[in-house]
């Protein structure tokens, strides 16, 4: 009997020592919104530094072909649960499609950090903690420079991309609503590329041709700003039409260097990886996480393009 109560206690020991060393270990699955284009691919080159210092954990990273893919990333974060990660560290391209999926990893007891983009109200329960730029603040600040370029009155154009992602919703309502109260320009769009580059040439092609008149123009994100700087290029309109874009990778910074584009809001991504992988660890550990994190924004222009601080956020 009381060989029995040994063997029980040293099971039960056994029991308790792999639970925690699961739960301060294992798989972290970044799944974010597009694995496609190279803001996300900096998202992904912090979250791998950041596993550096993030001993007994591996890392898998992943994204739909399209950030329009919505069901696809749904069916990447079920995975996730159906395989018990450890934790989830989540783009969502859709504040209210991801819900479910994220309260089955609730359920579960599977962490989830959100980066970038924020969820409905019906999923804040089912997440740990949120690092995005302030989208709202940074829409601003691109209404602010668009002021500035074009004056108070005239029109302008909005090419946005996804509609109703929680990026959009803060940066685009951020834009419109500075540009409303602090000014008499005129608002054509938003038109939405669905983060595709062929499309925004294609869309800020037509709206220049319907649009003689314009005196300036928004591309609200990467893919979308790219295809707008293609656009004005292609017809004669570099320079001629107050371009600010957002998101700073190579293309968009050529755009800056040359004229195309008069500034863009460079996003941090790559701390969003970094700080997301960080903060996961964090909550699988039970150590106390900020609810909330902004992680910056900042205007880029062709005067302090070649800083040390422009370097930091550019990739």
């Amino acid at each position: 009997m009381k060989k029995l109560s040994v063997l029980a206690v040293v099971a039960a020991t056994c029991a308790l020592f792999s639970a925690y060393a699961q739960a301060a270990g294992g798989e972290i699955a970044v799944i974010v919104k597009s694995a496609n284009s190279n803001y996300w691919q900096n998202v992904q080159k912090g979250a791998t530094a950041a596993m550096g210092n993030a001993k007994g954990y591996t890392m898998t990273f992943q994204g739909p072909a399209a950030e329009s893919a919505i069901a696809d990333e749904v069916n990447m974060v079920e995975n996730a649960v159906n395989r018990h990660v450890a934790g989830i560290v989540l783009a969502p391209s859709d504040p209210d499609a991801l819900v479910p999926a994220m309260k089955k990893a609730w359920e579960a007891h599977i962490p989830v950090v959100l980066i970038d983009s924020m969820v409905s109200d019906s999923g804040k329960q089912y997440y740990q903690s949120f690092l995005s730029t302030d989208n709202t603040k940074a829409g601003e600040l691109c209404a602010k420079a668009m002021i500035e370029a074009v004056g108070q009155t005239g029109k302008i154009a909005i090419m946005s991309y996804v509609p109703g992602a929680g990026s959009e919703i803060g940066r685009v309502g951020g834009f419109r609503k500075y540009i409303e109260t602090h000014s008499k320009l005129q608002v054509v769009g938003p038109f939405y590329s669905q983060s595709q580059m062929a499309t925004a040439l294609n869309q800020t092609t037509d709206v220049l041709a319907a649009n003689p008149d314009l005196k300036g123009i928004f591309g609200a994100n990467e893919p979308t700003a790219v295809g707008m700087g293609r656009a004005l290029q292609q017809s004669g309109k570099s320079g001629k039409v107050a371009a600010i874009g957002f998101d700073g990778n190579q293309d968009l910074q050529g755009f800056v260097r040359d004229g195309t584009i008069r500034a863009i809001a460079v996003q941090s991504s790559y701390q969003m990886g970094y700080k997301g992988i960080e903060t996961v660890v964090s909550v699988i550990e039970k150590k106390p996480v900020q609810k909330q994190v902004d992680t910056g924004v900042m205007m880029v222009n062709k005067q302090n393009l070649d800083s040390p601080e422009a370097k930091n956020v550019l990739y």
